[in-house]
């Protein structure tokens, strides 16, 4: 049975169709021509895109603000940290030994006179980089704006005069560099040369380890050990105790606390450990002194006899490790092989025995340096005084852990030396070879 197609329904359908043609749309590029695309729209499209225009411009200004936050923070920190160094350097430069010292204020202002002019060249240099000069590099006859024509004489002032004498310098840091190299080339041929002959000092003598007999103590020398202390509260006890349990008879055994200590709670501490340990008798325990004290026998040239250091807390942190690795070479190669080989190094401080008669010599200890160890190292080897350093003998002490005490050794390890150098230049140029005269015997109270 077959149908009538409508055609009622099919003109009704065209009509709506025609008559709607703002919400239907003929799809023409669809294959199928005889389906429809339904096209929805909002009533009001203007406004939806205006907000989202307005939401996308809110999200950029606020990354911009971000932007500029952090532009603002760094460069707050930079000129914080400048103005920091300047400070800084104006503490230090100005910090003289006298107030009134001329020449201190006289080289302040020289350096005060040199920061400005690199600053002001720095400025030249930022202009010339942005109008392109250093790509064309313009001449002084060629030049227009005074900017221009300074840059230009200041161009013909560095190849001309800067330039040599940067270059003569540039050399000579590199003549310094090979003959440091060469040095530590040869530092590490003595120690392997040390280490194959296995070379070390030998006393004439040894002490018995183990208590010593009161009787029996006549070829003990006097021994005087000196603490300096200066608001140690740490490590007080600690130092004290080290010395005081040294294997030596007491009765030839003097030790003297120095205190400097400016807190009145560190004075009462270290005064308190010292009565404390006058109550004590002497116990059998480390033999620093009768290991290092038999070297005097026999060696009336000798002044001192150095230990090696040796550190509890190298394995502590990344900082100990490193300091462990330079002072290793300092003392297993440098103080070694010049002890071997010309009977000269720098005293450590600590861990060593001066014999008396060779402070006195030298002119004793004294404060015009921040290292008056060195110090009386450097004069009493132009006195012509020797010293003698054992590597197997250690003594154990503890590396700074934080930077800002690494940083206040290093400081007085490296401002003591030019002080140093300055005070004993002149007499280490015009020192001669020496030979001490030495009358008084071993047994004589001179040992420190």
């Amino acid at each position: 049975m077959s149908r009538e197609p409508n055609y009622e329904f099919q003109e009704w359908w065209n009509k709506q169709r025609e008559k709607n043609h703002d919400f239907f749309t003929n799809d023409s590029n669809n294959a199928n021509k005889g389906f429809l695309t339904v096209e929805i729209r909002s009533l009001n499209p203007d406004l939806t895109t205006e907000k989202d225009r307005s939401r996308s411009a809110r999200q950029l200004s606020w990354i911009c603000l971000l932007r500029f936050q952090q532009l603002a923070n760094s460069l707050a920190w930079i000129t914080n940290s400048f103005l920091l160094l300047l400070r800084t350097a104006n503490r230090r430069i100005s910090a003289a030994d006298s107030p009134c010292d001329s020449s201190a204020s006289r080289l302040y202002r020289i350096i005060k006179f040199f920061l400005v002019l690199v600053v002001l060249l720095l400025c030249v240099e930022l202009v010339a980089y942005f109008k392109g000069w250093h790509f064309s590099p313009p001449s002084a006859a060629s030049a227009e704006a005074a900017v221009e024509l300074f840059y230009a004489l200041w161009l013909e002032i560095r190849a001309d005069y800067l330039a040599p004498p940067l270059q003569s310098l540039a050399n000579v840091c590199i003549v310094l560099f090979l003959i440091q190299s060469m040095d530590r080339v040869l530092l590490m041929l003595g120690c392997l040369w040390i280490k194959i002959r296995r070379i070390k000092p030998t006393a004439s003598m040894e002490y018995p380890m183990g208590r010593v007999e009161t009787g029996n103590v006549d070829d003990y020398p006097m021994v005087l050990v000196q603490i300096p202390m200066c608001n140690e509260k740490e490590v007080y006890q600690q130092s004290i105790a080290a010395v005081c349990i040294l294997d030596w008879p007491k009765e030839r055994m003097l030790v003297q606390v120095l205190d400097d200590s400016d807190e009145l709670d560190a004075q009462n501490l270290i005064q308190a450990e010292v009565q404390k340990w006058h109550q004590k008798d002497f116990q059998p325990a480390p033999d620093f002194l009768k290991k290092t004290i038999p070297h005097f026998k026999g060696n009336d040239d000798l002044a001192l006899v150095q230990a090696r250091w040796a550190f509890v807390n190298k394995d502590e942190n990344l900082l100990t490790r490193l300091q462990n690795i330079n002072l290793s070479f300092h003392f297993e190669v440098e103080q070694q092989v010049n002890g071997v080989f010309i009977n000269f190094f720098g005293f450590n401080g600590t861990a060593g025995v001066w014999r008396i008669k060779a402070l006195e010599d030298c002119g004793g200890w004294l404060e015009r340096t921040t290292v008056e160890d060195m110090d009386i190292a450097v004069r009493a080897h132009l006195c012509g005084w020797k010293f003698v350093y054992l590597n197997d003998v250690k003594c154990y002490c503890e590396l700074p852990e934080s930077y800002e005490a690494y940083k206040k050794q290093q400081y007085r390890w490296h401002s003591g030396p030019m002080q140093l150098f300055r005070l004993c230049f002149l007499d280490i140029l015009h020192s001669k070879g020496r030979s001490v005269n030495v009358c008084s015997p071993f047994n004589k109270q001179d040992l420190e």
